[in-house]
């Protein structure tokens, strides 16, 4: 499936590869923007809007293996033999997944607070709920929509993440596929090994990449690094966005 995705060439002359920006769950190609902006200096961008997202098409499955095959379809039409992939969260593990799926396609990888391992865990029930109780109260606007989703989320930042995909009343991601293909965004195949250096950055607050993560994360990327973000819950690039890129950058020097 080809995705729908925003493209951007380099302000300056340059001989880096491209780099694909990669969202998370209830996201759109708007998300990464922060690191956009900075990494457009000197390399061409692309952001993307994963399947079930945004404006990109529907589909009722939603697992790792066809949403690396959407990125590398997605390569594919713009014409990009090999690029950099930086994502976050389930965009992290649509990347880690396109690993096992075209390696060669692949120069860099960053997967921000995600790693390779299933999550066994809901984190995202009250968001659905949200996101129901909008579509259900029939309201047009996004400040009827927060007023609404406050009764289910605390999270201000949260609300207002979630209101970006709230357009002409009506939300741009797919919920009842997102829902029902839930265990299969929190899961995951085990891949093998890709034996490359592999940046992951986690947030030191946030407890999707921990200690029990290791091992797992390293059987199938034996040359990752990490570089946890002190201070950081799991929206890393949101919370210090100069401390990710500072250690994005790094990568992609070495």
């Amino acid at each position: 499936m080809k995705l729908n995705f925003r493209a951007q060439s380099a302000q300056n002359l340059h001989n880096n590869s491209p780099i694909v920006l990669v969202h998370g769950l209830f996201g759109s190609l708007d998300n990464l923007g922060i690191l956009a902006r900075d990494l457009v200096a000197d390399h061409d961008i692309i952001q993307v809007d994963m399947r079930n997202h945004g404006l990109s098409p529907r589909s009722d499955v939603m697992n790792y293996p066809a949403m690396a095959e959407d990125l590398r379809d997605t390569l594919d039409a713009a014409n990009i033999d090999k690029a950099t992939f930086i994502g976050h969260s389930m965009g992290g593990k649509a990347v880690m997944a396109l690993t096992a799926l075209a390696p060669k396609r692949i120069d860099r990888l960053v997967a921000i607070d995600i790693a390779p391992v299933d999550y066994h865990v809901r984190r995202h029930d009250e968001i659905f709920a949200a996101i129901n109780a909008v579509t259900s109260a029939g309201v047009a606007t996004r400040q009827q929509a927060a007023t609404v989703m406050r009764e289910y989320l605390h999270e201000e930042g949260v609300i207002q993440f979630l209101l970006k995909s709230f357009v002409d009343g009506g939300w741009r991601f797919n919920v009842p596929v997102l829902w029902e293909q839930y265990p299969h965004i929190v899961g995951w195949e085990t891949i093998p090994a890709w034996e490359h250096p592999a940046l992951f950055i986690p947030g030191g607050n946030s407890p999707y990449v921990t200690e029990a993560c290791r091992e797992d994360l390293l059987a199938q990327f034996p040359q990752a690094k990490a570089h946890v973000i002190a201070g950081a819950g799991h929206w890393v690039h949101a919370e210090k966005p100069d401390a990710v890129l500072r250690a994005i950058r790094r990568y992609l020097a070495e």
